[in-house]
């Protein structure tokens, strides 16, 4: 298949063969596509320079297998310039988008959220709102998403004063008895994280629930990222 002009970003790059590379790449026509860009790692190649994550592209690609040519990569915009926690959770944005998406199928919604996302963190803005909606938004996209509003097996209402509990498989479950379990969430917490009300509480509840949902699909790997947390902050900056 050949597509003209799609916007993209690089997720992930890694040496391929003596002058290219094999690149991810998130697109807003195709979703997540792997391609070799042939030649930018001549030192005479001026694409090079444009193979690397949070910088809009312009793109082009051929090609009828999963494996793809780049034909076409021009700058489409200004890269995000990003510095130590930030940088490290974009990198988590994208491990999550590699680890998760399915190749060749658009994710308009999430493509539109990543670069909000990727806005908000090379402003500085406040980290955990902007991973715990997105997470809850890829959670969504990809078919898994967790109803805040009312409980997954019965449909009845969050009621404010419940408590309930995470199953993968219904969603929140109401808890009937008297002993209130140590992973459960409260009612008022769940209806704040439905509204985006954040404050400490629905914060960590929400990084918690969407840890509980995640962990399934990504399995035991490790996510390299957030390994970066333990190492000095660097800088990232286009």
């Amino acid at each position: 298949m050949n597509t003209l002009f799609q916007n993209g970003y690089v997720l992930h790059r890694r040496a391929y063969r003596e002058t290219s590379f094999l690149v991810d790449v998130f697109t807003l026509e195709q979703g997540k596509l792997r391609v070799v860009a042939k030649g930018v790692r001549n030192s005479k190649s001026a694409r090079g320079s444009l193979v690397q994550p949070f910088l809009p592209l312009q793109l082009s690609v051929a090609g009828r297998h999963e494996l793809k040519t780049l034909r076409h990569l021009e700058s489409a915009g200004k890269g995000f310039s990003l510095l130590g926690n930030h940088l490290y959770c974009a990198m988590y944005l994208n491990e999550l988008l590699l680890r998760l998406l399915p190749p060749d199928m658009p994710f308009d919604i999430l493509y539109q959220a990543y670069t909000m996302s990727l806005q908000g963190l090379a402003a500085k803005a406040d980290i955990e709102p902007i991973l715990r909606e997105y997470e809850l938004l890829l959670l969504q996209e990809l078919g898994y998403g967790i109803p805040l509003s009312h409980t997954g097996d019965s449909g009845e209402p969050i009621e404010q004063t419940g408590v309930y509990q995470y199953s993968p498989q219904l969603g929140l479950i109401a808890h009937k008895g008297r002993y209130v379990p140590q992973h459960s969430f409260s009612g008022e917490v769940l209806l704040d994280m439905a509204q985006a009300h954040w404050h400490p509480q629905s914060l960590k509840a929400a990084k918690r629930l969407t840890r509980m949902a995640l962990k399934p699909l990504l399995g035991d790997k490790p996510l390299k990222s957030r390994e970066l947390f333990l190492q000095p902050i660097q800088e990232f900056s286009q």
